[in-house]
């Protein structure tokens, strides 16, 4: 079969979708990934093939990131997505079509209105049995439809952008007659219409969907098919150093803030200093991926830190007791792979709601970045290295994770799903 990837030009969305293409791949069948163009490199560093469409654009060109500690996406660029937060009685119909409005008008069209077009001739040209697609890139799903292949959207997280949609329709539908204003179902009908379609909400939402996180963490919205994929981490090209080879001689601590911020150059969302300070004093030894640019700015190191721009998550968890991170997917579900206690200081779009459920199951803790310091910090690594509840539960969910069907079996499924539905 062919198969084709497309997501947002972001790497770390990338990088949760490229282990399920070697997969597909290893299994025999034709793998492409269909990118913005500067993307197109970390695609052909995970031994993809890519293709360049459309041109470069992204969310970062007009939003940002607010400045300093608990930085956050720009107001307004949540919403809806932040809908599966809020309690349904405080959902209307009218906040949700005006957050809509927003979002469509501020990122959607500012991602996919450049790829579209592009992304759909390809289509055309090279016949794709089946498109995935991650939940921002609707682009996938107006060339699959347009060229009758099959779509899946593949999850980065949890599903607040199908939660929203489901809100949206749920209230629509109680209003006396309906309601036709729907300001993401017009603008994506404008695509389907341009290419011979009508709108469905498989635009919106897929005609299924994969989701990468254990069981205990996701949150799905009711009615929609998900498909459950084991996770496999991958961060990119990475050299293991040799001080890795040893075990440690005393509990080790990792923090990350994650790759986003490094590559936009942006300001982690805590203070690293404060909470280097804050840890000195511990018998421990803390390693922190640090950017070069954000350790010049650093008065002090203390003596039980190693600080490193960047270790394969992979290669550093397995030898940790317990990590501290920002609750980006890749570094909680890394953590969760490993069965390591995660100490989650969350900061936007769905981070808060993964980090609760986190610490619901009881492998971890959170505090949000906008209320984290130094001894918050402090006392939450305490707690995860005295409290034997923290390393059991980890281990239960690195099990449940574990149960999950990997990518070489999904692959399998997939093709067959596929095969099936055209007879």
């Amino acid at each position: 079969m062919r198969i084709l990837f497309t997501c947002y030009p972001e790497r770390t969305h990338f990088l949760l979708m490229a282990p399920l293409a070697w997969a597909l791949r290893t299994a025999g069948h034709d793998v492409r990934v269909a990118c913005q163009p500067k993307l197109a490199g970390a695609v052909t560093q995970a031994g993809l093939t890519a293709v360049p469409v459309g041109s470069d654009r992204d969310l970062w060109q007009v939003a940002g990131r607010l400045n300093g500690a608990g930085a956050r996406l720009a107001p307004g660029l949540a919403e809806p997505y932040d809908a599966a937060e809020r309690a349904p009685g405080d959902i209307t119909l009218d906040w949700l079509r005006d957050a809509y409005r927003v979002r469509v008008e501020a990122a959607h069209k500012m991602t996919n209105a450049p790829l579209a077009g592009a992304l759909t001739e390809y289509a055309r040209h090279w016949k794709p049995d089946l498109v995935v697609w991650e939940p921002l890139t609707f682009a996938g799903a107006i060339a699959a439809e347009a060229t009758g292949a099959a779509h899946a959207r593949m999850l980065i997280g949890a599903d607040v952008y199908g939660i929203a949609r489901q809100h949206f329709l749920r209230l629509s539908a109680q209003r006396p007659g309906g309601d036709a204003d729907d300001p993401l179902g017009a603008w994506l009908a404008g695509y389907a219409r341009k290419n011979g379609g009508e709108f469905s909400e498989s635009l919106v939402t897929g005609q299924f969907s994969i989701d990468l996180l254990p069981p205990s963490l996701q949150v799905h919205a009711p009615g929609l098919d998900y498909r459950s994929l084991r996770f496999t981490p991958y961060g990119g090209p990475a050299v293991v150093p040799r001080w890795l080879w040893e075990p440690p001689q005393r509990p080790r601590v990792a923090l990350t803030l994650g790759l986003t911020v490094s590559d936009h150059g942006l300001p982690y969302p805590v203070d690293v200093q404060d909470v280097l300070d804050s840890v000195a004093d511990l018998d421990i030894e803390l390693v922190a991926t640090v950017s070069d640019a954000a350790r010049q700015r650093l008065a002090r190191v203390p003596d039980n830190a190693r600080l490193v721009p960047y270790v394969p998550m992979q290669a550093l968890l397995p030898t940790c007791s317990a990590v501290i991170h920002h609750a980006g997917v890749g570094t909680l579900t890394t953590a969760a792979f490993y069965g390591v206690p995660q100490l989650a200081l969350p900061w936007d779009v769905d981070q808060p709601l993964l980090s609760a459920r986190l610490a619901a199951h009881g492998a971890g803790l959170t505090t949000h970045a906008t209320r984290a310091t130094g001894e918050s910090v402090r006392a939450g690594v305490l707690r995860l290295l005295e409290d034997a509840a923290f390393p059991r539960r980890a281990r239960d969910l690195r099990d449940e994770l574990l149960d999950v069907p990997h990518a070489n079996a999904v692959a399998r499924e997939l093709t067959e799903r596929v095969a099936a539905a055209r007879g």
